[in-house]
């Protein structure tokens, strides 16, 4: 059988361009901001990661030029061989000492950030124990870790430890979790998971690609949050969210680092990240920890939306982060949605099945420190007008 006849089958994505309801690759002819230009029409951006609103900063754009002008486009080689430069170091010397940590890692991007940390940390003998929603990347990590995988049910302490209870004396045990879960912006459980790791010997990750910039009052994330920034044993983070750039980083000890310098295949075979990114990560890095405010605005701003949808009776997924989920349960009212607030000037995102449960489809929608009230209230009005169309309770 030719491999490609599967190819050129009639696909749901086929059927959503014909029929016009096709909600994804919308062209942006501007930057990420608050509001942008997509598609001929000028949008409230409300469905971004840019949780610190840095991609526009004029400083993180300039550090990005002038990186570019001193070290070039790229690298040309990984960081293992001829691709570590100066910057490089001294970001992560500055994510080591922001985070608590001894020493830290940069990958080149987030989701290789997480097959890098598990293939290498993780073993044929060993078994990763992972919560339900943890994000993809961590799913295929473990697959190329050759580890055992034990999924345990969503923020489930008690099936948690039923899956600890499973694993051998003589094998090792990493509990990984996202810190804020990206779909639903729930907050893992992390007191009870650590307190878990300490009672059958296990490791604790946290994926906190959600969390910095985000928790904490200085922005450190989830473990600072909690006041775990100790019990923690790995910290795994973006530079796409809140940080501006692109690439991902592990925060840890320093023979933990030191070891999947020199056996993690991802970042061994990988060329390492461009200066200019490099750059506008660390000038991001340095807003974030001159002016931890932003913080503070990023937790008032979301919190005046989830209000404001509150009262007009709009169901939403409670949280206390910037990711707000709108229940809207059928996945083709979650295409008709996107299409109809795109075209009221509004952006946000479908969650539809397999990534949630059929009949839970989902708007996801993000907000930024330099949001404002003006811009959410146009957003909240058409998203309750879009729902009352489309007939959702």
């Amino acid at each position: 059988m030719d491999l490609f006849k599967k190819m050129y089958k009639k696909q749901q994505y086929d059927i959503g361009k014909e029929e016009g309801y096709y909600p994804y690759f919308h062209m942006l002819t501007s930057g990420q901001d608050t509001e942008v230009e997509m598609e001929g029409i000028h949008t409230i951006m409300i469905g971004s990661n840019n949780y610190l609103g840095l991609t526009s900063d004029p400083s993180v754009i300039e550090a990005g030029i002038e990186a570019l002008k001193k070290y070039g486009s790229g690298n040309s080689g990984s960081r293992f061989l001829n691709g570590t430069l100066d910057i490089h170091i001294e970001l992560e010397k500055e994510l080591a000492e922001f985070l608590h940590k001894d020493a830290c890692i940069t990958f080149s991007t987030g989701f290789q950030t997480n097959l890098g940390i598990i293939s290498a940390v993780c073993g044929r003998n060993d078994y990763v124990i992972c919560d339900k929603e943890n994000h993809a990347s961590i799913y295929d990590a473990i697959k190329l870790s050759y580890a055992e995988m034990l999924r345990y049910k969503h923020s489930d302490m008690a099936d948690l430890e039923e899956k600890l209870k499973m694993v051998p004396e003589d094998s090792g045990a990493l509990i990984v979790t996202d810190g804020v879960f990206s779909m639903s912006g729930e907050i893992c459980k992390l007191p009870e998971i650590v307190a878990l790791a300490k009672k059958y010997g296990a490791r604790v990750m946290v994926d906190d690609a959600h969390g910095l910039g985000v928790l904490g009052e200085h922005g450190r994330g989830t473990a600072e949050h909690f006041g775990l920034e100790k019990e923690v044993d790995i910290i795994m983070g973006t530079f796409s969210k809140s940080l501006a750039s692109l690439g991902g980083y592990m925060a840890a000890d320093e023979r933990v680092i030191e070891y999947v310098k020199h056996t993690s295949r991802p970042y061994i075979f990988s060329a390492s990240i461009t200066p200019a990114s490099v750059a506008c990560a660390r000038q991001s890095l340095k807003i974030l920890r001159e002016h931890p405010e932003r913080v503070k605005a990023l937790a008032e701003i979301s919190e005046y939306m989830r209000n404001g949808l509150r009262k007009l009776g709009v169901k939403i997924i409670d949280s206390t982060t910037p990711i707000i989920p709108i229940y809207v349960y059928d996945d083709m009212k979650a295409f008709l949605a996107c299409k109809m607030l795109l075209e009221r000037g509004v952006y946000v995102n479908p969650v539809v099945s397999p990534a949630t449960p059929p009949g839970y489809a989902l708007l996801r929608t993000s907000y930024t420190a330099t949001h404002t009230k003006e811009q959410m209230d146009k957003a909240m009005v058409a998203i309750k007008e879009v729902l009352d169309a489309l007939d959702v309770k």
